[in-house]
C-alpha cells in the first residue's frame, strides 16, 4: 500500500515519550493558522512510499519506544496508516497519532477506516492547533484545547478518556 509523506524522523524525542519512529502524513485539510508543518498542507506534496517498507524499517530500529503518526492529517490516509498499525500491532507496538479534528468528530465519522483506525492505536492528541490558545509547556502538544486521549480506555467507555498531563505514566516512564 502507498503512503504520501512529508517526511520520516526515525529516532525523535519530542513527537511523544522516548526515541519514537515519527511518520509525517503529507495533506491536511484543518490549515491551521501558526501551525507547526504548514509544508505537510499540499496534498500533492511530499513523497510516496510503500508501507511495507516503513514497516521493515521500524522492525529494523530497535532503539525506538514506539511510532508516531503526525502530519499534516494521518487521517486523510487512514487506509495506509491502518496497514502500518496492523502490521505494528504484530509486534505490539506503541503507536501514538496526532489530529487536527477531535475524538469526537472521528467517532462520528461516517468513514469507517477512520473509527478502524482509532482502535488500532494507543494514544490520540486531538484537536486543531490554535495559535491564540499556544503554550509551549504543555506536553507533547502546541495549545491548550488539544488533550492527550487513551484510546483503549475511551473506546470502551465510549467516551474520551483524557490523559491528565502526559504520556509518561501510560507508557511505563
Amino acid at each position: 500500500m502507498k503512503l504520501r509523506v512529508a517526511g520520516i524522523v526515525r529516532e525523535s524525542v519530542v513527537d511523544g515519550p522516548g526515541f519514537r519512529y515519527v511518520i509525517f502524513a503529507q495533506g491536511c485539510n484543518h490549515r491551521c493558522k501558526g501551525c507547526h508543518n504548514p509544508d505537510t498542507h499540499a496534498m500533492d506534496g511530499g513523497y510516496v512510499v510503500d508501507t511495507e517498507s516503513i514497516v521493515e524499517d521500524i522492525e529494523k530500529n530497535r532503539y525506538i519506544d514506539g511510532v508516531t503518526f503526525s502530519g499534516g492529517e494521518p487521517f486523510l490516509q487512514a487506509e495506509a496508516f491502518i496497514d502500518i498499525a496492523e502490521r505494528l500491532g504484530k509486534v505490539n507496538t506503541n503507536i501514538i497519532c496526532y489530529t487536527g479534528y477531535t475524538y469526537e468528530e472521528l467517532m462520528e465519522s461516517k468513514e469507517v477506516s477512520r473509527i478502524k483506525l482509532l482502535g488500532l492505536i494507543d494514544t490520540l492528541i486531538d484537536g486543531p492547533y490554535v495559535e491564540e490558545s499556544k503554550d509551549l509547556g504543555l506536553p507533547y502538544r502546541g495549545s491548550g484545547n488539544q488533550r492527550i486521549i487513551d484510546m483503549k480506555s475511551s473506546l470502551s467507555e465510549h467516551t474520551a478518556m483524557v490523559v491528565a498531563s502526559d504520556l509518561q505514566p501510560m507508557l511505563g516512564y
